[in-house]
């Protein structure tokens, strides 16, 4: 996954130019901001930078890491200069000297196996205060849109195989879960939460107990 990231990073935000695509993403350039005005965030899997654009402005502070130092390079001419920018594992988030109230992931949850991730969340989880927001976005599935699907494993995972411009072939993990199997991974956890759909896209929002 890390090394097709790499080799995709000065094609990636191409994903965000398909035209029946338009109208979510402003509505979600809007909302991701309010979402998480005035916390403290870390930010997993930043890529480019292209969502940390839209919401560092209403954050308190942001932390955005991601293993890749190819995206990380593009991020650091799109986002504010008090954005810090780590390189890092989302599976390893940093623990800080006081702990985030805030936390997202734009386009990772569909690229976790889904048996990691209730260790995924219970390590996120643990850096983060009581109270804290967390927010997840993601891709729908929309057949004409979507890259199809190659294969599903018997652990329920799927896969993509996608071409990049170089000609080279990735089989790539990409899971579309639904909003009630959303909601119940993170209720244990949740005090509250609420799933938003768009056409083309998902939000998963919830404060923590």
């Amino acid at each position: 996954m890390q090394d097709y990231y790499a080799a995709r990073a000065h094609e990636y935000d191409r994903i965000y130019a398909k035209p029946e695509r338009q109208s979510d993403l402003r509505r979600m350039e809007s909302w991701l901001p309010q979402a998480l005005a005035g916390r403290s965030v870390l930010e997993l899997a930043c890529g480019t930078g292209y969502w940390t654009q839209f919401y560092a402005p209403a954050a308190r502070q942001v932390v955005a890491l991601d293993s890749s130092p190819e995206t990380l390079e593009i991020a650091r001419t799109r986002v504010p200069p008090q954005v810090q920018l780590l390189t890092g594992d989302a599976y390893r988030p940093p623990q800080a000297a006081t702990a985030f109230d805030g936390a997202f992931a734009g386009f990772w949850w569909s690229h976790i196996p889904l048996q990691r991730i209730p260790a995924f969340l219970e390590r996120l989880h643990a850096v983060l205060q009581p109270g804290a927001k967390v927010v997840f976005m993601d891709n729908r599935f929309v057949a004409g849109s979507s890259t199809p699907l190659s294969e599903r494993t018997p652990e329920g995972d799927t896969y993509q195989l996608r071409k990049l411009e170089d000609g080279s072939s990735h089989r790539v993990l990409k899971n579309f879960p639904t909003a009630e199997f959303l909601l119940a991974t993170v209720e244990p956890n949740a005090a509250v939460a609420s799933y938003h759909q768009w056409t083309y896209f998902w939000a998963l929002e919830y404060s923590l107990k």
